[in-house]
């Protein structure tokens, strides 16, 4: 049985950083993605940030415009977890993030990802 859990995230001022974390149990993929979503109040589920691998190698991370040059997104496949390094926090960035898998190598749809958390929240105060 797979499971995710996200850590790391809170109540943080404008411009400050949070360290998101993600472990995996129970994941054996050969090949796949893990990747980072986020859902505001009255939003729909967006993506953030996924890092995707095959049997051979890790792929370049890809991140959502909204979050390119401040955010980032780290692997350590020994331990089976994903990191979201998150910087310059603004007020909209305010979410519960979720931590998500799957097998399809590099998506940014939530369809794609068969594996999720339960979520952290991060609130950015103005």
């Amino acid at each position: 049985q797979v499971q995710l859990v996200e850590s790391g995230g809170g109540l943080v001022q404008t411009g400050g950083s949070l360290r998101l974390s993600c472990v995996a149990s129970g994941l054996t993929l050969s090949r796949g993605a893990m990747g980072w979503f986020r859902q505001a109040p009255g939003k729909e589920r967006e993506h953030v940030a996924f890092i995707p691998w095959t049997t051979w190698s890790s792929g370049s991370p890809y991140y959502a415009d909204y979050v390119k040059g401040r955010f980032t997104i780290s692997r350590d496949k020994a331990k089976n977890m994903v990191y979201l390094q998150m910087n310059s926090l603004k007020p909209e960035d305010t979410a519960v993030y979720y931590c998500a898998a799957g097998s399809t190598v590099g998506s940014r749809w939530s369809k794609d990802y068969e594996y999720w958390g339960q979520g952290t929240q991060v609130t950015v105060s103005s």
